[in-house]
C-alpha cells in the first residue's frame, strides 16, 4: 500500500483539525464504502443464487454494519495505530466503532487506489470471511429495521417511525431512539451512534409484535429496554466471527 495513503487513512479528522487543517480519512472512507459495498453485494449474489433480494440486503447490512466493521478493525488492532486528537484520545476514541469502522473503510479505500480491485476484493474477503459464513443463517437480526418494516407491513400497522435523542459532547454522544408504530411506542434502544440506537428499538419492536416464543428463539441476545450493554441485529454474527478474524490474524492466515 502508498505509505502516504497509508497514513491518511488513520488520520482521523480530530488529529487533522489539531495538526492545522491538515487533510483526513473521510474521502478514503467515502471511496472505502463504495468499494466495499461493491465487493460484498457480487459476492452475496454469487454465493447466494437462491435467495431473494430482500434477505441478501439484509446479509450485506450485516457484513458491512459499523459495528461489524469495528470488529475486524480490533481484530487487526487498528485503533493503536490512528492518528487522533487529543479529546478523541482522551475520551477513547481508539475504540469506538464508529472511528474504528470508518479507519477500516479508509484502508480499504487506499488499498484500492494502492493495488486495484482484485487485491483489495481478496483482502476484503479474507477479513469479512467469518461474518460472510455465519450472515446466510442469522434470520430476522441480520437487520432489524428491514425486519420491522416488513412485519409491521404485514399487520397493517404502516411505516416504522423512529424519534431519535441524543446527548453528551460532540466526542461521546449517545442516542436514544424510539419506535412508534400507529403512533404507539414499541421499542426503545440507547447507543454510541444513532443507527445503532435505531437497531435495538427496532429488535424490541420486532420481538412485541412477534410474541415472547419468536422473541426467545432470536439469533441475538434480547436487550435490555434502557439499551444498556445491548448489540442488536446485524450485530448478532459479529462477536463470534470476530474472534474468528482475530484468530485468523494472529495466526498468519
Amino acid at each position: 500500500m502508498d505509505p502516504e495513503l497509508l497514513v491518511l487513512a488513520l488520520t482521523h479528522r480530530s488529529f487533522a483539525h489539531e495538526a492545522g487543517g491538515t487533510p483526513t480519512n473521510e474521502r478514503l472512507e467515502f471511496l472505502g464504502d463504495s468499494v466495499l459495498g461493491v465487493i460484498v453485494t457480487e459476492y452475496l449474489f454469487a454465493t447466494h443464487p437462491d435467495v431473494p433480494e430482500g434477505d441478501l440486503a439484509k446479509m450485506r447490512a450485516a457484513c458491512v454494519s459499523q459495528r461489524a466493521l469495528a470488529g475486524v478493525a480490533r481484530a487487526l488492532d487498528i485503533g493503536q495505530y490512528l492518528l487522533l486528537g487529543r479529546g478523541e484520545t482522551t475520551s477513547g476514541g481508539a475504540d469506538k466503532d464508529s472511528i474504528l469502522s470508518d479507519a477500516l473503510e479508509a484502508l480499504i479505500g487506499a488499498a484500492f487506489l494502492s493495488a486495484g480491485l482484485e487485491r483489495t476484493k481478496a483482502m476484503v474477503l479474507r477479513l469479512l470471511e467469518p461474518t460472510l459464513a455465519v450472515a446466510a443463517s442469522a434470520g430476522a437480526g441480520l437487520d432489524w429495521k428491514t425486519s420491522l418494516q416488513e412485519r409491521s407491513a404485514e399487520l397493517g400497522l404502516g411505516v416504522p417511525v423512529y424519534q431519535v435523542e441524543h446527548t453528551g459532547p460532540d466526542h461521546a454522544r449517545v442516542f436514544t431512539a424510539q419506535v412508534l408504530l400507529g403512533g404507539i411506542v414499541h421499542g426503545q434502544g440507547t447507543g454510541t451512534a444513532k443507527k445503532h440506537a435505531e437497531q435495538v428499538a427496532a429488535q424490541h419492536a420486532f420481538a412485541s409484535l412477534a410474541g415472547a416464543d419468536a422473541a426467545d428463539g432470536a439469533p441475538t441476545a434480547r436487550a435490555s429496554s434502557n439499551g444498556g450493554g445491548s448489540t442488536a441485529s446485524a450485530e448478532a454474527p459479529v462477536n463470534g466471527a470476530s474472534n474468528q478474524a482475530r484468530r485468523r490474524v494472529r495466526s498468519g492466515a
